[in-house]
């Protein structure tokens, strides 16, 4: 079995790569987004990879592993704006946009080690349509709990959701880098 540890470092690494690529093209023009409008652009990406899970061809050729690190990325930048104050500046320099990602991402892994240990890494055994199918749970769950003025009576909150969304992405990006190629 491979290092999972090692493995989510590596596909983390891959997404902040782009991300802080990202940033320097368009500054964090990202800030911009309403909650539900960082949920959306997730939706978008989940459905496209189901529906050509569904429908076996897809016919834009952008690879299905562009868009789990477009949604790891959207859950660390959501993940980021519940973090900082209403009034905090739309454009960040580059540093802290960096430092914010790696703030998030690590609080994500340290979730993640704690729920593969008391899971035992069943996310191994899981197939990346199960995956696709709880990012989109979890993006319906965001969703009610946005219609209910952020306030939930006994489940997880918005933020707690996202960072099992970007789990979920992260453990799809590993299950595709583990696939043979062809």
């Amino acid at each position: 079995m491979q290092d999972t540890l090692s493995q989510y470092k590596g596909v983390i690494g891959k997404c902040k790569d782009l991300y802080v690529k990202k940033a320097r093209d368009y500054g964090t023009s990202w800030r911009v987004l309403r909650p539900i409008s960082i949920v959306d652009q997730i939706y978008i990406k989940a459905w496209r990879i189901r529906q050509i899970q569904e429908n076996g061809i897809q016919k834009i050729a952008d690879p299905i592993e562009g868009e789990f690190i477009g949604i790891v990325n959207y859950g660390v930048m959501a993940l980021i704006q519940y973090g900082l104050p209403t009034d905090a500046p739309i454009e960040l320099n580059a540093d802290e946009a960096k430092r914010l990602y790696d703030k998030h991402a690590k609080e994500v892994e340290h979730l993640m080690l704690q729920k593969n240990h008391d899971y035992g890494e069943a996310w191994r055994d899981m197939s990346q349509q199960s995956f696709v199918d709880l990012i989109l749970v979890k993006l319906l769950r965001i969703k009610q709990i946005l219609a209910n003025d952020g306030q939930t009576i006994v489940s997880e909150g918005i933020e707690a959701n996202f960072a099992d969304i970007i789990n979920y992405g992260i453990f799809a990006l590993i299950k595709i880098s583990e696939e043979p190629t062809n």
